[in-house]
């Protein structure tokens, strides 16, 4: 087995390689291994490929939502194998692309395969022994597939599958109400199949609960939502799925369709590392156990994003990947990792985003603060688009008047709270946000309308 030594090993392409060639580039001898395509979770099996898909379902939602203008649609055709086998060639071609410019860089080597710890810093791949004197993990997740009698017995799609199907189905049922759930129904329902999501208790966890319970109410509307519905079991004969479920008061009834997407939630790639002979410890889910600088219980080897399981973001990978290229890599600084104003957004129909801490979180640690919540409706902007649902809710520090969180529901929310992501990062304040020039009409003003709400509670 030839061996080879290394200056940084990345263990994973997605945000690893905001690691391995920021380094190469330095001159230090960089080695970066993936077992699956270049590009990682989000170019290949997540974020990118999903907008694609569910951007084209928001066009069609717009066409069947016409009348609200008074323009009546003479109808359209959806092309969903076009459109799927167009999308995942793109996507294919980006990660394609990769491989080229690692191959150009003389100080970067690149390994197709899985790593296995043989030691510490030490590792097998494809017949090689590589050793380095800094090793990053950054292996990522996938889906999680729940203990349901019988689904282990049937052809059932995760995301993974479902954003490369080419036959668009007639009838799908969703287990999950999280992030990919709730994108990945709106995508198929938009586009035309009838889709059933089922809900063991609440969609979007996490959120702030004004938002999550106004999108239990107009999610519905674009989807069939069962809520309060667990599966019994799974079965599947002649093309079709038969899932008894049963109600949280007690009903019993049974769904049938030809697709079943399974949306859970996920689970971290680490059982596969051998990483107990690299000393590299796990918690009982086996999330990489890190502490606030990202270093594992192994000397010299760190581990970042959903194998860690802080954030399950590309952005927040990317955020740490820099952090420990400039502490670790680049400079020898010892500092914790500042996530900052971390946000997230659900690119599903009304979008969600947020940033900062939820109201529940303040009361839960009795801060003392206000709201201020704007409808959509109430702004110019939301009567040219008709808005009869969505809002923005701004909350701010009585005393300093700084800005604790805000959570937006509704058209664009994903753009609209990156004003807030800033003055949150900078520790501004709401009068700050207030001192700010808006144009008028624009959605950002809803923004504004609900500083002034949260300006009248602390000032009336």
């Amino acid at each position: 087995m030839e061996r080879r030594k290394y200056d940084v090993l990345v263990i994973g392409s997605g945000g690893g390689t905001k690691i391995s060639t920021p380094a190469s580039k330095l001159g230090l001898k960089a080695a970066i291994i993936e077992k699956d395509r270049l590009g990682g979770t989000c170019l290949n099996r997540g974020c990118i490929p999903s907008k694609m898909l569910i951007h084209p379902a928001e066009v069609a939602h717009a066409i069947d939502t016409a009348d609200t203008y008074f323009i009546k649609s003479k109808g359209y055709e959806v092309d969903f194998k076009a459109l799927v086998k167009e999308t995942a060639a793109t996507i294919d071609e980006e990660s394609d692309s990769i491989l080229p410019g690692y191959r150009a860089n003389e100080n970067l080597d690149y390994y197709h395969g899985t790593a296995r710890f043989i030691g510490e810093r030490t590792l097998t791949v494809r017949g090689f022994e590589l050793e380095a004197d800094k090793v990053y993990i950054a292996t990522g997740s996938r889906p999680q597939i729940p203990n349901i009698p019988g689904l282990a017995d049937v052809p059932f799609m995760t995301s993974t599958e479902a954003l490369r199907l080419e036959e668009q189905p007639k009838k799908l049922i969703v287990l999950g109400a999280g992030y990919i759930a709730t994108e990945l129904a709106f995508y198929f329902s938009g586009l035309g199949t009838e889709v059933h999501v089922l809900v063991r208790s609440i969609m979007l966890r996490g959120t702030d609960n004004q938002v999550r319970e106004h999108f239990e109410e107009v999610f519905p509307k674009r989807c069939n939502v069962h809520m309060g519905f667990v599966p019994e079991s799974v079965s599947y004969k002649n093309g079709i799925y038969t899932i008894p479920v049963k109600g949280r008061n007690g009903e019993r009834k049974v769904m049938e369709a030809d697709a079943l997407l399974i949306a859970t939630g996920v689970v971290p790639n680490s059982e596969l590392l051998d990483l107990d002979k690299a000393g590299v410890a796990v918690d009982e889910k086996g999330f990489i156990k890190v502490d606030d600088r990202l270093r594992t219980t192994a000397p010299n080897t760190w581990a970042l994003g959903d194998v860690v399981g802080n954030y399950l973001f590309r952005h927040s990978v990317n955020h740490e990947g820099e952090y420990l290229f400039r502490t670790t890599v680049q400079h020898q600084i010892d500092e914790p990792v500042d996530y900052g104003a971390m946000p997230f957004a659900v690119f599903s129909s009304p979008q969600v985003a947020g940033v900062g801490e939820t109201e529940e979180q303040l009361k839960e640690r009795g801060a003392d603060y206000v709201v201020g919540l704007n409808k959509y409706s109430a702004s110019g902007m939301g009567m040219a688009l008709r808005a009869d649902e969505g809002f923005v809710k701004l909350l701010v520090d009585r005393k300093d008047r700084r800005i604790l969180g805000c959570h937006i529901i509704g058209h664009e929310a994903s753009v609209l709270i990156h004003q807030v992501i800033t003055l949150m990062q900078l520790k501004g304040t709401l009068d700050q946000l207030m001192s700010t020039i808006f144009i008028h009409p624009s959605l950002n003003e809803i923004v504004r309308n609900a500083g002034r709400k949260a300006r009248a509670a602390l000032d009336g």
